[in-house]
């Protein structure tokens, strides 16, 4: 829009005639004068259209709050008194000269002006588009943004290189189940989308790349909770010629330099270290959140801890073994040889180490298997036979026959970290587009039934 200005630099353009656009907040109609409060993505200011502008006066009579306009007015300074006394916001004001309706809106289902987090959850992400023009929304999903891009900045700055990953990929019964997708080309096989790209980064590692990030997409089909949905962004980060020490420093000066430059208070510096078991036997739990009663008050404290040394195997109901934090980890030097062996299962420690925050886990990582026969002595202490360990890590071991470096590295949990830094309990408050505890999208109507003619196309026949 030629010479459009934003809000928040109105101030700067004091005794001129400008142009502005954005949404009606709020309008007040006095009678002889009418007055608005506009809105961009920048801010608020009150527009102001006196009776001796007769036209002006009779469009301004017309219009309802979230119409969308285009306004032309002179910047005056406020009286002293009015700003002093509250009466009004900001400093300065618009003395509308002009009014273009972009486009007129219906009575919102709900109030935007206040809290929206209150309103029913259905609601609120059926008209999604609408709750984000909300206060608080707006503040929430900006400081996703500032916070990505400061961890972007920190990144390149320590020569990272930034590097997407696939999305389709192949479907693995480990962790949490796959979401499916069915190839129309190879009838009756079927892609599976990533949990992680725990594995592209380790072979990214083995491509000579040393330093790596992403933001990436990573989807789970479990259970969903407050702090969990069935998709999530991480900052994901590997890096070659590594130790333990190395990833958490560098993450722990990362998380340092960008939280601090947002203006919060980091509670202690370096972050504390506590092993798994003293964290199970002091707060019962491998997270945990060490501020006190009146430093909960204050949500600009952050009170981040390590994790570390944490059991590489638990048994599950069939009575085998399985990986506590993923099976590509290493275990701790000491007890490679138990590993490789098959000895002393339950006993094993790997190099895992989670940071937890304000009783979150904003993230984890570990020292990763860089040798095919640790990664296939994983696999055999969880019972899996030459031929499956073949179907399921091939490629893996393959390409560990290359010249692989030692290397680690971490996932971070964006959400889970923007929950600590809003205050906020629940991930929808920090996504732009969630879904319901009932696994519904916002505003689109999905999960749904394919066509006939999709379903044929695929090959699939669904079983009723």
């Amino acid at each position: 829009m030629k010479n459009r200005i934003y809000i928040k630099d109105l101030k700067d353009h004091v005794g001129k005639e400008v142009t502005i656009a954005g949404w009606v907040d709020v309008r007040r109609d006095q009678g002889k004068m009418v007055f608005f409060d506009m809105r961009d993505m920048t801010g608020k200011a009150q527009a102001i259209v006196i009776p001796n502008r007769k036209e002006v006066m009779e469009v301004a009579k017309e219009i309802r709050p979230e119409w969308v306009l285009k306004i032309i007015g002179i910047v005056n300074k406020r009286p002293d008194k009015n700003v002093k006394a509250g009466i009004l916001n900001g400093e300065v004001e618009l003395e509308v000269t002009n009014i273009e309706i972009l486009n007129k809106s219906e009575t919102l289902p709900f109030d935007i002006t206040n809290d929206t987090s209150g309103i029913n959850e259905e609601t609120r992400l059926a008209y999604r588009y609408l709750d984000l023009r909300s206060e608080r929304m707006q503040k929430n999903i900006r400081m996703r943004s500032e916070f990505v891009k400061k961890v972007r900045e920190f990144l390149f700055s320590k020569m990272f290189t930034e590097i997407e990953t696939p999305l389709l990929t192949e479907s693995t019964p480990e962790g949490s189940r796959d979401f499916v997708v069915p190839s129309r080309l190879n009838p009756g096989n079927f892609y599976a989308l990533p949990q992680s790209p725990q594995q592209y980064k380790q072979l990214l590692m083995t491509g000579g790349f040393e330093k790596y990030f992403q933001i990436a997409r990573a989807l789970r089909d479990e259970d969903l909770r407050a702090d969990r949905g069935f998709e999530h962004t991480q900052v994901d980060v590997e890096m070659s010629f590594v130790e333990m020490e190395d990833v958490m420093n560098l993450i722990e000066e990362m998380m340092t330099t960008v939280v601090e430059s947002m203006g919060f208070t980091i509670k202690q510096k370096p972050f504390p270290r506590i092993t798994h078991k003293e964290s199970i036997e002091k707060y019962g739990a491998d997270k945990f959140d060490m501020r006190t009663e009146e430093e909960k008050k204050n949500k600009n404290i952050l009170a981040y801890a390590w994790v570390v040394n944490f059991p590489f195997f638990e048994k599950i109901d069939n009575g085998k073994w399985t990986f506590t934090h993923n099976p590509f980890s290493m275990p701790i030097p000491e007890h490679v040889e138990w590993l490789i062996k098959g000895e002393n299962i339950k006993n094993i420690l790997t190099t895992q180490y989670d940071l937890v925050c304000n009783g979150y886990e904003s993230g984890g990582g570990s020292i990763r298997a860089h040798k095919p026969e640790i990664l296939k002595a994983t696999y055999k202490v969880m019972g899996y036979s030459e031929k499956e360990i073949e179907d399921r890590i091939g490629h893996m071991l393959k390409a560990f026959t290359y010249g692989v470096p030692p290397h680690g590295g971490i996932g971070l949990g964006v959400e889970r970290n923007l929950m600590n830094f809003t205050g906020e309990s629940y991930l929808r408050e920090v996504v732009a587009f969630p879904m319901t505890r009932g696994g519904k999208t916002a505003v689109m109507n999905a999960p749904k039934p394919l066509e006939e003619k999709q379903l044929k196309e695929l090959g699939i026949k669904l079983v009723k």
